[in-house]
């Protein structure tokens, strides 16, 4: 802070202690009224905040109004995250060729664009048409609250005060050009970004890469005999089926709500526990967000955010999880033949909308390329390279994304953070219906839970798919719930729910739905066992799938959940043990086998993949020994992990298991190793081999080569990855050079064991994995990261009471300075 500050700074500290003492024996709602007679209001017009940091950095954002909230957020989040957030801004600016080469990658955090050029070629598109000054000027519920326009324009205010007033000190943008202030439209298109990450923002690359036939770099019409019937059918099946896998996002969660009937206080439990990325624009960030009154709510936003996305207040709390919902679809067009940029519907040609978009290029002469828009949706010419979609003489594709109408999230967010149950969080759901790509799970202090896929989806219905597919969408559909409608016929337009918000979505009625339950939990595959012994069913493709195998991840999930619900009494406590318990599922179901089928291969060797011949003998009594967890002291998880990943990655699940799956059954099947399936031998003899081959023992603690570096330490982390099914999920890039896994690329992130015991305060623990600043000079980019890798938690401070007794408690007035 700037030495003119320092006099505010002494009175506020001196009137937050007053405020403790007289604050010790108020209710709650007593206590916020004395807070609110404490809150500055910025001098000359301008807005101002109250910034109250507690332990490990989280600030506790204190505001007369959504405006100077947003303000103190806007602040805060800049002194955390300032390179980040500025580097997300360029991304929506559509500027990053002109500073980092149009080559280079982005770091995904806003879109699947591969290259700059092609995110900037978007974006650009998406800032040029207005598109996001045009969600804002519609009036709620279709577009933005009132408030939320108001906390974004603060929140745009308080990054550039920060800026105004600070000096940059992160390494990765310190005295950078880009490093720019930001005005309220930014913040909203940073907010789009998000909205369309699971449909626009899929096909970045697609969309701008589509030309019409004839055209540079577009292929001949030659191949237009081969679409759609010339397609292999399984293969565009498969393709769709793993482009929309959740289980190969960069982001995925589990969450378990428990209700009353389970717990020792007869309240809600809630432990939330998201898979995101460790590094770049898709962190959370942890803090509180207080007007007195109106508002208290405490949790993390995605950054770029004004709102808390996920969280708690004194009677709910809720987390989300990646749904199975396919957020968009495909219309095939046909085209006029004697023009390939207009489409007939019904007979009659429409012309397509060009947007013509320039891009400066570092180093280089400006880009310009031509996109094609439909009444669908833009043109689109692959979704991933293995589901080519090409546009020729007679076709192409439309990419329906209706959440590129959608600029609610935010809004549903605020309104969660007001509920005071779930039924108002259901309340909230249904009233904004913002959420794009996740499922919601929470739990109240009255004893009540929720599960519910409530997100945006087109209206697709099995019939609308059964009767207007094309021979492409028939493949794609059961599959993946891709799907592909006949963009010809009018009869095939997609209809609109009377409870829906905006057209051609379901209404929330629609979405699968468990309110009650002793549990309701969700590891990112469908709302079929939210409860294993009340499964959802009923709902249409798209949302997801019924009576389909579930994930290793799913499968012990619902074990340990369930287990703990029948147990009953469960506290806080237990979350947190079920958080790090590091149970890996497959190995309860093969390590014991494959320590078997290790100790009867004759001599002791096994054959690698390359033809060598490896001792695998030392290798079958670590598998036999081993824990079956992925704790950082655990022995031989580390080689089971890597024998597994290549066993799974070659036998199909058919191979692998002797007892197949059953929908009859289905946390407990597929099971029981197949020892004469295919790829066992090698992919032992290929581990071992690859272990020595490193210098590391078959035995090792996994935190020897399972760990990140900060400040010159290793810190050796637990957790598994998706393919061995473990509840605190970490994924991270196999390095042997560099001594097996060095770095986390995503999993676990903020954490958050929730619960209530007849008292005015939650009990609350939780964890910011990587830590709240991504700046390594600052004293919280790792002091959580060490907590985590020690299997320790922070005390979440959340009423005044708790703020102010805080021994790193420091008050920092913010204001504007006109």
């Amino acid at each position: 802070m700037h030495l003119s500050t320092r006099p505010i700074l002494r009175r506020a500290a001196l009137a937050g202690a007053a405020l403790l003492a007289a604050t010790a024996a108020m209710p709650q709602a007593a206590a916020a009224a004395a807070a609110d007679d404490r809150i500055p209001v910025g001098g000359g017009g301008g807005l101002s905040a109250v910034i109250r940091y507690t332990e490990n950095g989280i600030p506790h954002i204190l505001a007369r109004d959504y405006a100077q909230l947003g303000f103190g957020t806007g602040w805060a989040q800049a002194a955390d995250q300032v390179c980040v957030l500025a580097d997300g801004f360029l991304t929506v600016a559509g500027e990053r060729s002109r500073w980092f080469g149009a080559d280079a990658a982005p770091d995904f955090s806003l879109s699947s664009a591969t290259k700059n050029l092609s995110s900037d070629l978007y974006f650009k598109g998406v800032r040029e048409s207005g598109t996001v000054e045009k969600l804002l000027a519609t009036p709620a519920p279709a577009g933005p609250t009132k408030d939320l326009k108001e906390l974004m324009r603060g929140w745009a205010a308080g990054y550039n005060a920060w800026l105004a007033q600070n000096t940059v000190t992160d390494p990765a943008c310190k005295g950078a050009g880009w490093v720019r202030p930001v005005t309220t439209a930014d913040v909203a298109a940073r907010g789009f970004a998000v909205s369309v990450l699971g449909g626009q923002g899929r096909g970045v690359d697609g969309i701008t890469a589509a030309r019409p036939p004839g055209a540079a770099g577009a292929p001949g019409s030659a191949s237009a005999a081969a679409v759609p019937e010339g397609a292999d059918p399984a293969t565009a099946a498969e393709a769709a089926r793993e482009f929309f896998d959740t289980g190969r996002y960069d982001m995925g969660s589990n969450a378990v709500a428990f209700a009353g009937s389970t717990t020792a206080s007869g309240r809600g439990l809630l432990l939330g526990n998201p898979h995101y990325p460790w590094q770049g624009g898709r962190r959370f960030w942890q803090f509180q967000q207080t007007i007195p009154g109106e508002l208290n709510v405490s949790g993390a936003s995605l950054l770029g955010t004004a709102v808390v996305n996920i969280g708690f207040n004194e009677k709910v709390a809720w987390s989300h999880t990646v749904a199975t919902g396919t957020p968009l679809n495909l219309h095939q067009l046909v085209l006029d033949p004697a023009d390939p940029t207009a489409y007939l519907v019904d007979g009659k040609p429409e012309r397509m909308t060009r947007r013509t978009v320039t891009v400066p290029v570092a180093g280089g002469d400006p880009v310009t390329r031509t996109q094609w828009w439909t009444r669908f949706g833009p043109v689109v010419s692959d979704l991933g390279a293995g589901l080519p979609l090409p546009w020729t003489a007679q076709t192409a594709y439309a990419l329906n994304d209706p959440n590129a109408a959608n600029l609610r999230g935010s809004d549903t967010a605020l309104a969660m953070g007001r509920a005071r149950s779930v039924a108002g969080i259901q309340e909230a759901l249904k009233r904004t219906q913002g959420l794009p790509w996740v499922n919601t799970v929470a739990a109240d202090s009255a004893g009540g839970t929720l599960f519910t896929q409530t997100q945006v989806l087109p209206r697709i219905t099995d019939e609308l798919a059964g009767r207007c597919s094309t021979p492409l969408g028939r493949a794609t559909y059961p599959a993946s719930g891709l799907a592909v409608l006949d963009g010809s016929r009018g009869d095939c337009a997609i209809g609109s729910d009377p409870d829906a918000v905006q057209p051609g979505i379901f209404g929330p009625g629609k979405a699968p739905t468990l309110q009650g339950a002793p549990y309701a939990e969700n590891s990112n595959d469908s709302a079929w066992l939210a409860n294993a012994d009340r499964p959802l069913t009923g709902y249409e493709r798209i949302w997801g799938t019924v009576a389909t195998p579930r994930s290793l991840r799913t499968r012990g999930a619902v074990e340990d959940v369930s287990a703990m619900a029948a147990k009953g009494r469960l506290t806080v406590a237990d979350l947190q043990k079920q958080q790090f318990a590091n149970r890996a599922p497959a190995g309860d179901l093969a390590a014991a086998d494959a320590a078997k089928v290790c100790a009867a291969l004759p001599g002791g060797t096994a054959t690698a993949s390359d033809g060598r011949a490896v001792d695998v003998s030392a290798a079958c009594g670590v598998l036999a020994g081993w824990d079956r967890t992925t704790d950082s002291a655990s022995r031989g998880a580390l080689l089971f992990d890597r024998f597994w990943r290549r066993l799974t990655a070659s036998t199909p699940a058919r191979d692998l298991w002797l007892v197949p799956f059953s929908a009859a059954d289905p946390v407990r099947t597929p099971r029981t190793l197949n020892p004469a399936a295919p790829g066992i031998g090698w992919a032992l003899a290929d581990a071992v081999a690859e272990l020595k081959a490193a210098g590391i023992a078959l035995d090792a603690p996994l935190g020897e080569h399972q760990f990140v570096a900060r400040g010159g330490r290793k810190l050796p982390v637990g957790g598994g990855t998706e393919a061995l099914g473990v509840w605190n999920k970490i994924e991270a890039p196999w390095n042997a050079a560099a001594g097996g896994y060095p770095e986390v690329v995503h999993g676990s992130s903020h954490i958050q064991a929730v619960g209530w015991d007849g008292g005015r305060c939650p009990v609350a623990r939780t964890l910011l994995t990587y830590s709240q600043s991504s700046n390594p000079l600052s004293p919280y980019y790792a002091d959580q990261t060490r907590l985590y890798s020690e299997e320790r938690w922070v005390t979440a401070r959340f009423c005044e009471r708790d703020i102010l007794t805080s021994p790193k408690l420091k008050v920092v007035p913010v204001r504007e300075r006109r």
